[in-house]
């Protein structure tokens, strides 16, 4: 811990959590600046935008899970504090999510998640093929059997990163854009200047293991492939909801956007730093998608891109201290956004100089080992 109030804290990286960080701790006092040289892109602007620790739960991962849940509890008060603050939408959807199953493997898949949630006493609606496709039309027959999971919510990242660039600016935070080659105690390193400050806050995503020898080989990128898909005229509407599942063993989730658009996703490779959209992954997502919503056929292609999880071994972030006056906030893997709240409530408790809620000690540096 450092013991102190902070004055000037530099966050390095602008994605959804380097942003909220900025925004939050100037907010509270701290003169704040943000070193990146293009915020809001990277993973957080090709991101599916789902707020589901649910869904994605899996035996064995119960301290995401609970770290998932509670973050998605404050989603909607930061989502209200986030409008106020930029004068524009959060891009928070309330709606919740559907999970469904196609062939019998993909169904078992579910009924593992189904009783695993049970048995953590957090219930799921079980749904026939039928019972979906009466809640959203547009699924096709191929859906055999879901879940149907009120509680998880979702975001239009899009929509949220203006709105934390904005609120960010309102609040006073300085932005560099440089892009940082090493951070310690007391200062940033820049390709051909310093930036001096009380604490650095890495949250840099998948960049973050160059900046620092504590993260060294233990944040890694993650390729995931994402499309954009926009209803035509002559094409059905999308669903009104989340709707997420294995299809034959390949995870695929269609996330609406207020616009009629589709966000479909995603696809998973470890292949270093490539942000490059490969055919193979255009193809699979697409088949994978008119498999469950036969309609997504007339709809337009208008994006594809890549982005690059931070991913660590055991998926949990990385939350701490590094040493001292070098804070990490980064490691999300696929829930940047799901764990923002959470996020900024620890790194500002550091800030001050307090521990941080009793959960967070699951995503300590230490446990990642190497210099501390």
């Amino acid at each position: 811990m450092s013991g102190k109030r902070t004055d000037h804290v530099v966050v390095v990286g602008g994605g959804v959590v380097g942003l909220s960080v900025a925004w939050r701790a100037a907010a509270a006092g701290n003169r704040v600046s943000l070193v990146d040289p293009a915020p809001a892109s990277g993973a957080s602007y090709v991101a599916g935008g789902m707020l589901a620790p649910l869904a994605e739960a899996w035996p064995g991962e119960e301290e995401l899970l609970e770290l998932g849940s509670t973050s998605l509890n404050r989603w909607p008060d930061f989502a209200d504090e986030l409008s106020r603050a930029s004068g524009l939408p959060s891009g928070l959807r309330t709606e919740g999510t559907l999970m469904f199953g196609v062939d019998g493997a993909d169904r078992e898949e579910l009924d593992t998640v189904a009783g695993y949630l049970a048995g953590l006493g957090r219930s799921v609606t079980r749904l026939t093929g039928r019972e979906l496709r009466r809640r959203e039309p547009s699924l096709g027959p191929a859906v055999r059997g879901g879940l149907e999971v009120p509680g998880d919510l979702a975001v239009d990242n899009r929509l949220a990163l203006t709105a934390l660039r904005a609120a960010a600016e309102a609040a006073g935070v300085e932005f560099i854009a440089e892009r940082a080659e090493a951070v310690r105690p007391g200062a940033v390193e820049l390709a051909e200047s310093t930036v001096e400050c009380d604490v650095a806050v890495i949250s840099a995503g998948a960049h973050s293991g160059s900046l620092h020898p504590a993260l060294a080989d233990r944040i890694r990128p993650v390729k995931g492939e994402i499309l954009r898909l926009r209803r035509r005229a002559t094409a059905l509407p999308p669903p009104t909801r989340t709707v997420r599942g294995p299809v034959r063993g390949r995870p695929c989730y269609l996330v609406p956007r207020d616009d009629g658009g589709v966000v479909l996703g995603a696809t998973q490779h470890e292949v270093g730093f490539d942000t490059e959209v490969t055919v193979g992954g255009v193809r699979d997502l697409l088949a994978d998608a008119e498999t469950v919503m036969p309609g997504i056929a007339e709809y337009a292609l208008v994006e594809a891109t890549a982005g690059l999880r931070p991913s660590t071994t055991d998926n949990l972030p990385v939350i701490g201290w590094l040493e001292p006056g070098v804070l990490a906030a980064t490691g999300h893997h696929r829930g940047g956004f799901l764990l923002t709240p959470v996020t900024v409530d620890a790194v500002l408790a550091l800030l001050r100089g307090e521990e941080p809620e009793p959960l967070i000690k699951a995503t300590d540096p230490s446990r990642l080992g190497g210099q501390q």
